[in-house]
C-alpha cells in the first residue's frame, strides 16, 4: 500500500512481507558505502502512516535453511554475553573504546573519573553494561570504527540546540542496544512481530545488520532528542519516539537492505 500526503510530498510504501524476494540461504556480509541525501524529512514526522504493529504467521520463518539458522545463532549467542570485567578480550574493547572516542588522551585505568566524560554514569562503566551485555560495548566499538565522524558528533554534542540537562553518551547507547534487543524479539528463539521478521530478512542478507541499526537508530534518537526539544528527564520519550520511526522505516516497501532506510543518510564516516 501507499499513501501520498495532501500536499503531494512525503511517500509511504507499507512492505507485505511476503512479497520480499528470496535472496539467497546464508548470511552475507558487505561494506555498504554511505547514501548522501537531503534530511529535511526528519522532524515532519509521518502524515499518514498505516503500517500497524501485528503479530506474524510463523511458518513464515519455518523455512530457513541450516546456514540462515546459523546466522541467527550466532546473533543471539553474541547478546546473552555478559561483561566480564576479569575477561580480556573484555578488557581490550574497553581500551579500545576509549581512543577511539579520545585520541591521544591517556586513560588513567578501567576504572576512572575519566569515563564519567564519556557518558557512564560512575567511574567504572562496566557496572553501565548489565542491561546490554558485552554486546553492548561491541556496539559502540562498531559506531566509533565505522562511522567515526557521526560516533564523534554525538558523543561531544556538536549538532542542533542542546539542552541544558543533556543524555549521557555511553548510557543512551546501552539503552539503545536493550531496546533493539527486545524490539527484534532476539531473546525469543524466533521473531514474534512484523519487524522482528523483517529484520531476520536483514541479518540474512548482511549478517552485521544488528551493528548497523545500531548505529543508525542511535542518530536517529538524537535527531528525535533535537527535534523534541528534549531535555534529560525526556529520554524515555524519546526513544518510544525512536522506536515508532525505526518501526515505521523497517515497514516502508522500499527498505530491501539497510542502505534503504532514509535513516542510513544521516550516518558519516
Amino acid at each position: 500500500m501507499r499513501v501520498v500526503d495532501g500536499k503531494g510530498g512525503l511517500l509511504v510504501a507499507v512492505r507485505r512481507l511476503s512479497q520480499w524476494p528470496a535472496r539467497g540461504s546464508g548470511c552475507h556480509s558487505s561494506h555498504a558505502e554511505v547514501v548522501t541525501g537531503s534530511t529535511a524529512w526528519l522532524g515532519r514526522g509521518l502524515a499518514c502512516v498505516c503500517a500497524q504493529r501485528r503479530e506474524i504467521d510463523g511458518r513464515l520463518l519455518l523455512n530457513l535453511t541450516p546456514s540462515q539458522e546459523e546466522c541467527l545463532r550466532r546473533l543471539q549467542s553474541r547478546i546473552i554475553v555478559t561483561y566480564d570485567s576479569s575477561n580480556k578480550e573484555h578488557q581490550e574493547a574497553l581500551w579500545a573504546l576509549w581512543y577511539y572516542a579520545y585520541p591521544g588522551v591517556e586513560l588513567h585505568g578501567l576504572i576512572s573519573n575519566q569515563w564519567k566524560e564519556m557518558g557512564w554514569q560512575g567511574k567504572d562503566p562496566s557496572t553501565d553494561f548489565r542491561g546490554g551485555g558485552f554486546i553492548s560495548l561491541e556496539n559502540l566499538l562498531f559506531f566509533a570504527k565505522n562511522y567515526p565522524k557521526s560516533f564523534h558528533a554525538l558523543l561531544r554534542k556538536q549538532e542542533g540546540v542542546r539542552a541544558m540537562w543533556e543524555y549521557p553518551f555511553s548510557v543512551a547507547g546501552v539503552n539503545i542496544t536493550f531496546m533493539l534487543i527486545q524490539m527484534f524479539d532476539l531473546q525469543a528463539g524466533r521473531p514474534r512481530s512484523m519487524v522482528g521478521a523483517i529484520f531476520l530478512k536483514l541479518l540474512l542478507e548482511n549478517e552485521r545488520a544488528f551493528d548497523m541499526l545500531y548505529c543508525i537508530t542511535f542518530k536517529m534518537m538524537d535527531q528525535q532528542w533535537l527535534a523534541m526539544h528534549a531535555s534529560y528527564m525526556d529520554f524515555n520519550l524519546v526513544m518510544k519516539s525512536t522506536r515508532r520511526q525505526l518501526e515505521r522505516e523497517l515497514l516502508l516497501e522500499d527498505t530491501q537492505r539497510i542502505e534503504d532506510m532514509p535513516s542510513y543518510r544521516l550516518l558519516k564516516r
